[in-house]
């Protein structure tokens, strides 16, 4: 997927802040980072050593619900596996539940909270789970 595809995915999913297809672009061009795409969502993450952080993950409303997510992120151990990454990490708002399930439903643990991390409008900031997955690396 181009910086302008992924962009667009992205504003359908995270319509409050979403990311440039500059920032995106920025984002491929820099060492580590991988992007595992299908035609209606994508993850991305960056990797130091042998521990990688998802960036982000965004599965087109259509789609959601029908597997490509738990799919995407598959992809992405697989190809994390292949580079020796032992560790995947990741940040998700306390009260995102779909992508609570997701995460739970691939065997991401909760090592850690990042209290008031994401704000929230007309609303109290709310807690970021930190969560890793041991990828056998």
């Amino acid at each position: 997927m181009t910086p302008d595809a992924l962009a667009a995915l992205h504003a359908l999913c995270f319509p409050a802040r979403p990311w440039s297809a500059a920032e995106l672009a920025a984002l491929l061009d820099q060492d580590g980072v991988i992007c595992v795409a299908q035609d209606t969502g994508f993850a991305l993450a960056r990797v130091t050593l042998d521990e990688a952080e998802l960036l982000t993950i965004a599965v087109a409303p259509s789609a959601q619900g029908k597997g490509l997510g738990a799919a995407l992120l598959e992809q992405l151990a697989l190809e994390l596996r292949t580079r020796s990454v032992a560790k995947l990490f990741l940040e998700v708002a306390t009260d995102n539940a779909p992508a609570r399930a997701l995460y739970a439903r691939a065997g991401f643990a909760e090592v850690g909270r990042r209290r008031g991390y994401y704000p929230r409008q007309a609303a109290p900031a709310v807690d970021a789970l930190v969560l890793a997955l041991t990828l056998g690396a």
